[in-house]
């Protein structure tokens, strides 16, 4: 999937946050909800001018973003304690 047909960061859209396009829902708000316990459905019924696909093109952005750099720092187990 190419997630760019569906993400974008535009400046003058929650100050360039990366968001769904066509709407001013951010990628993170997305994430935001599904971490809270969100279904698919529960977001494409209370959001509906997006689609399936423009959710899975949120997890697939991420996905790229986690593995072309470390947006957080963690600790390691053994300095965790």
């Amino acid at each position: 999937m190419d997630w760019r047909q569906y993400i974008h960061s535009d400046p003058k859209i929650l100050l360039g946050k990366p968001t769904v396009k066509g709407t001013r829902l951010s990628v993170e708000f997305l994430l935001g909800l599904f971490a809270a316990g969100w279904t698919q459905q529960q977001v494409l019924e209370n959001y509906p001018t997006l689609s399936s696909e423009a959710l899975r093109a949120v997890f697939t952005f991420t996905a790229e973003c986690m593995r072309e750099e470390s947006l957080y720092t963690l600790p390691l187990l053994s300095e965790a304690g």
